[in-house]
């Protein structure tokens, strides 16, 4: 999948002359709903021998409206957002960059810079779409600002959990760790990524030497707790307990929220590697322990409970 990068005004070359079906969408997330609009993006494509583009944007509206609640973290960030848009079929990718002046845009503008000239021939949308300034354009009057140019098809509201599928519904569950019931609506397990690096190695002395995680990219993280994970490393993947949190058993004031990870079964240096942490359910909330041997005892539990959850999960897929 090719990734080509636009800022205001857009630069149109001649690769962009093919004609082609654009999805179009901030995609966070690319939950079930996400994944509904590319893929009938996609279908489209293929069914009309058209070239299957999908259009983001970066960074969030909120950063730039000072009227909207800033987000400033994501559930996939540019890079593992293309990676999951790769995976749906797409073969191309426009990343918008959303700043003040793309925000001022009239939505006929906005029809006539980033869709007619980069020879849309059809689109696709959610129903709750919206483009060009104060979102003015919607999905139910596309057919004032299209020109006849194009074709396209609204996807209906995708429900999850009793309601409207949304990445604001995913990140607040995120949020309160619960990270197995966002998965009927990610259509997958929540995961980031981030690089091993070196911690305070306290846990090695106590029998759980944890790999500390570094993500580069400002992530969505789970509430504060223990977690049953998996995580792949170069070599492979691994079952692990993972804490977030701030260590308050060895601290008596705040500390940054970090990330650890026991890895079951594993024993090596993975220093300054990539991993992918995989979350799959909540253990227990982040507590303080009256000493080590309190804290030990509780690690083994939660070790054994990872292995029982895991041991149950693979009798499921067998």
């Amino acid at each position: 999948m090719e990734k080509i990068f636009l800022t205001h005004p857009p630069e149109i070359g001649n690769k962009d002359a093919k004609e082609k079906v654009i999805a179009l969408g901030y995609f966070d997330g690319v939950h079930i709903g996400h994944q509904k609009v590319i893929k009938t993006a996609v279908n489209y494509a293929r069914e009309k021998g058209l070239e299957a583009a999908v259009m983001t944007f970066h960074p969030h509206p909120s950063v730039v409206l000072k009227q909207l609640k800033k987000r400033d973290n994501y559930l996939t960030p540019p890079e593992a957002k293309a990676e999951l848009i790769q995976e749906l079929g797409a073969d191309l990718l426009y990343l918008v960059k959303f700043d003040e002046a793309f925000s001022r845009l009239s939505p006929q503008s906005f029809i006539d810079e980033y869709i007619i000239k980069l020879h849309a021939k059809h689109i696709v949308a959610g129903f709750d779409f919206t483009y060009g300034r104060m979102a003015q354009g919607t999905m139910n009057n596309l057919d004032e600002y299209s020109r006849k140019m194009f074709t396209y098809t609204v996807v209906p509201k995708v429900e999850c959990l009793g309601e409207k599928v949304s990445t604001t519904k995913i990140r607040s569950l995120i949020s309160e760790g619960k990270v197995d019931d966002a998965v009927s609506c990610l259509g997958r397990h929540y995961q980031i990524s981030g690089t091993v690096v070196h911690g305070d190695k306290r846990g090695r002395t106590i029998g759980f030497p944890t790999a500390n995680v570094k993500c580069d990219e400002p992530y969505v993280y789970p509430a504060k707790g223990v977690y049953a994970v998996q995580c792949q490393l170069k070599n492979g993947w691994y079952n692990g307990v993972c804490n977030v949190g701030q260590r308050p058993t060895f601290y008596d004031n705040e500390q940054p929220i970090t990330v650890e990870v026991f890895l079951l079964d594993f024993d090596g240096d993975i220093y300054d590697e990539d991993i992918k942490i995989v979350w799959h359910k909540k253990l227990r909330d982040e507590k303080k322990f009256s000493g080590i041997d309190a804290l030990v005892a509780q690690i083994e539990k939660d070790k054994q409970q990872t292995i029982e959850y895991f041991s149950q999960l693979a009798d499921k897929t067998t």
